[in-house]
């Protein structure tokens, strides 16, 4: 199971005090990691750079201002925007999980 985690090196404009993107994927893959094992896999997408497909749908609403990054995408799902929280992120893959 791959969680996606969307994000620019720049901060957004009302994520001063938060952690950026980067570092929401190194977290939730450290946290996810205790409780599922390696079964589940946090990758941090660029909003910045050439990307296609779902990855590039996503990048372009964020700049559109449709979401706010960190933006956390579960199988073409959103999770979690802005500052994800980790309950609402387990209790998404858990549904998945239980089918």
């Amino acid at each position: 199971m791959e969680i996606l985690v969307f994000g620019a090196e720049q901060l957004c404009a009302s994520c001063v005090n938060l952690p950026s993107a980067k570092d929401t994927a190194e977290w939730l893959q450290a946290a996810l990691e205790r409780k599922y094992g390696s079964g589940i896999a946090v990758r941090y997408v660029d909003i910045d750079q050439p990307l296609e497909g779902m990855e590039a749908d996503f990048a372009a609403r964020i700049h559109a201002e449709e979401f706010w990054y960190p933006l956390v995408v579960l199988q073409g799902q959103v999770i979690g925007e802005g500052n994800p929280k980790l309950k609402d992120i387990q209790q998404a893959i858990e549904n998945i999980r239980l089918g």
